[in-house]
C-alpha cells in the first residue's frame, strides 16, 4: 500500500502538481516541502534577497578596510572626534581633561621641589612659589583650581615666583583650547541634525501605477513636528549593476531618477505628507521594463531628502531605500489628509497604507505607443484586477468618437425589440474584442 501510494506521488509530480496540491499528505509535510530534483522542476527559482546599499533607516551599508593612510584622520581631528560614538567621546572628553590637569600639576609639584617648597614650606620667613602646595596631591588640586577658574583662595601663587607666573599663562592659554576644542565637540555632536531626521518618515514600499496617462513611480514622505524643513528638496538614485559594451562590470552603478529637477517639483513645501511621482518617460530607466521585467531586476532606489532645520537652522538629511522586491506594480497610496473644522488633519495610521488599481501591465513604453493611437483612459478605467493587460476596445474608441443622441438611443431601442433573440446573438458575435496586443 505505501508502494502503491509513493508512485501515486511520482506520477503527480510528473504532470505538474505540486506537492502542495497532495491532500494526502499529513500538514506538517505539505508546509515543510521536500527539496529534489523534480520539485526544483516545477517549482519557481526563489529570488535571492538582495543586500542593501542603504538600510531602511537610512545608515549607508558600507565599511572601509584595508584604509593604509591613516593619518589622513588626524589631519581633521575635529571632524573625528564629532564622528566617535558616544562612549568613546565621552572617554576621550574625560581622559583629555585628566590628563591636562595632571600634567600641569606635575609641573607645579616640580616647581616646587626644585625651590625647596616642599622641605621649607613650613618654615618662617620663607616665601614658596604657590602658598599651601606641600604634595602632590596640592599641586594636582591647584592646577584643577587654576585651569577651571575656581579660585578657592586658598593656594595662591606669589610675585617672587616667575617660573610660576610663566606656568600660570601658558595653563591658562592651553586650558582654554582644551575648553574650546572638547565643548565644542560635545555641542556639535548634541545638535547634530541627523537626530531631526528620525522624524522625517518614508513610506514602507513605493508603488507604480498610472497617473494621467502616463506610468509613475511613487512613494511618500512626511515630516512629524510642527517645525518645518526650510528648502527642503528630494533626490532619487537607482543602484544596481551594470555592464558596459566593452565588458566592463559596473558594481552598484548609480543613475539618476528624475523626480521633478527640471520643473521645480523636487523643492518641496512639506508641511503635510507628500506624494512623490517620477514619471517614466523616455530618460527614466524603467522606461522598457514591464511587470514581469521589473519582478525579475535586481535593483535598489535610494531616496535623499535635504533641507535645513528651522529651528536650528543646520542643514538635515534622511536617506532610505527600496529594494526591487519593495516596489509594488498596480498600486496606489490611501489618502491621509482629511478637512475638519478650521485645520486639515493628517492620519498618519494610513501613511504606509496602500490599495490595489486598475494599471497595465505593460512597459511604459508600450504604454506611450498605444496612448499615440488613441485615448486608452476609458479602457483604462474598464480593467479588472485579474488580466492587468493594455487590451483596447475597439467598440468603446466608436462609442468616444460618435456617441449617440437621445432620440437615436430611443431609436435603437425600439428597432431592438422587433430584431428578437436572433439579431441579439448576432450582435453578440459581433462585438467581440480585437486584443491587438502590445507585446506583438
Amino acid at each position: 500500500m505505501a508502494g502503491d501510494s509513493r508512485v501515486l506521488m511520482d506520477h503527480d509530480m510528473e504532470i505538474g502538481v505540486t506537492p502542495g496540491q497532495v491532500k494526502k499528505l499529513p500538514k506538517h509535510l505539505r508546509e515543510a516541502q521536500i527539496s529534489t530534483e523534480r520539485t526544483h522542476l516545477i517549482s519557481d527559482p526563489v529570488k535571492k534577497p538582495r543586500q542593501r546599499y542603504v538600510q531602511k533607516d537610512g545608515k549607508c551599508n558600507v565599511h572601509h578596510g584595508n584604509v593604509q593612510e591613516t593619518y589622513r584622520y588626524l589631519s581633521d581631528l575635529f571632524t573625528t572626534l564629532v564622528d566617535l560614538r558616544w562612549r568613546l567621546s565621552l572617554f576621550i572628553f574625560t581622559l583629555v581633561y585628566v590628563v591636562n590637569w595632571l600634567f600641569f600639576g606635575l609641573l607645579w609639584w616640580l616647581i616646587a621641589l626644585i625651590r625647596g617648597d616642599l622641605v621649607h614650606g613650613d618654615e618662617e620667613g620663607w616665601t614658596p612659589c604657590v602658598e599651601n602646595l606641600n604634595s602632590f596631591v596640592s599641586a594636582f588640586l591647584f592646577s584643577i583650581e587654576t585651569e577651571t577658574t575656581i579660585g578657592y583662595g586658598y593656594r595662591v601663587i606669589t610675585e617672587k615666583c616667575p617660573e610660576g607666573i610663566i606656568l600660570l599663562l601658558i595653563q591658562a592659554i592651553l586650558g582654554s583650547i582644551v575648553n574650546a576644542m572638547m565643548v565644542g565637540c560635545m555641542f556639535v555632536k548634541i545638535s547634530q541634525p541627523k537626530n531631526r531626521a528620525e522624524t522625517l518618515m518614508f513610506s514602507h514600499k513605493a508603488v507604480i501605477s498610472v497617473r494621467d496617462n502616463k506610468m509613475c513611480l511613487m512613494f511618500r514622505v512626511g515630516d512629524l513636528r510642527n517645525s518645518h524643513i526650510v528648502e527642503a528638496s528630494i533626490r532619487a538614485k537607482l543602484i544596481r549593476s551594470q555592464q558596459t559594451k566593452e565588458g566592463e562590470f559596473i558594481p552598484l552603478n548609480q543613475t539618476d531618477i528624475n523626480i521633478g529637477f527640471d520643473t521645480g517639483d523636487d523643492r518641496l513645501f512639506l508641511v503635510s505628507p507628500l506624494i512623490i511621482s517620477h514619471e517614466i518617460n523616455e530618460k527614466s530607466p524603467f522606461w522598457e521594463m514591464s511587470q514581469a521585467q521589473i519582478e525579475k531586476e535586481e535593483f535598489e532606489i535610494v531616496v535623499i531628502l535635504e533641507g535645513m532645520v528651522e529651528a536650528t537652522g543646520m542643514t538635515c538629511q534622511a536617506r532610505s531605500s527600496y529594494l526591487d522586491t519593495e516596489v509594488l506594480w498596480g498600486y496606489r497610496f490611501t489618502p491621509v489628509l482629511s478637512l475638519e473644522k478650521g485645520f486639515y488633519e493628517v492620519d498618519y495610521n494610513n501613511f504606509h497604507d496602500i490599495y490595489e488599481t486598475n494599471t497595465p501591465s505593460c512597459s511604459a513604453k508600450e504604454l506611450a505607443a498605444k496612448l499615440r493611437e488613441g485615448p486608452l483612459l476609458p479602457q483604462l478605467s474598464l480593467l479588472t484586477p485579474e488580466p492587468k493587460t493594455c487590451i483596447l476596445d475597439p467598440l468603446d474608441r466608436l462609442s468616444t468618437l460618435d456617441p449617440l443622441t437621445g432620440e437615436e438611443d430611443k431609436e435603437e431601442g425600439e428597432a431592438g425589440s422587433d430584431r428578437g433573440e436572433t439579431n441579439g446573438s448576432a450582435a453578440a458575435l459581433e462585438e467581440q474584442p480585437l486584443t491587438d496586443g502590445l507585446t506583438d
